[in-house]
């Protein structure tokens, strides 16, 4: 299971920092990601991160502004957004895959996904 948190409303050039917890079998998952989802688009990467050695990935749009780490010891993962921009909005989700491998910025790639969290950013 994967319990995600963290999401709010913020003002553009804000901050904040999304957790992703997981538990039972997930604990056997090499890639840990987020997508997201804007309103009347398709979900997209956001990032990755290789649970074992720490390997991270991240979509152009927020390349610079986000920051994926894990915390291995709460078997939690964290996406930490800066310079957040009105068209980060959107309903983002965690995801597991137990291989980290060429497929890992495909949604279509993940079994196992955590419940949805709004992040909203007013500019």
């Amino acid at each position: 299971q994967l319990q995600a948190s963290g999401g709010g409303l913020v003002q553009a050039g804000g901050s904040l920092r999304l957790s992703c917890a997981a538990s039972g079998r997930t604990f056997s998952s090499q890639a840990i990601s987020w997508f997201r989802q804007a309103p009347g688009k398709e979900r997209e990467f956001v990032a990755v991160i290789n649970w074992s050695v720490g390997t991270t990935y991240y979509a152009d749009s927020v390349k610079g502004r986000f920051t994926i780490s894990r915390d291995n010891a709460k078997n939690t993962v964290y996406l930490q957004m800066n310079s957040l921009k009105p068209e980060d909005t959107a309903v983002y989700f965690c995801a597991a895959r137990g291989t980290f491998d060429s497929v890992i910025m495909s949604d279509r790639a993940y079994a196992y996904w955590g419940q949805e969290t709004q992040v909203t950013v007013s500019s």
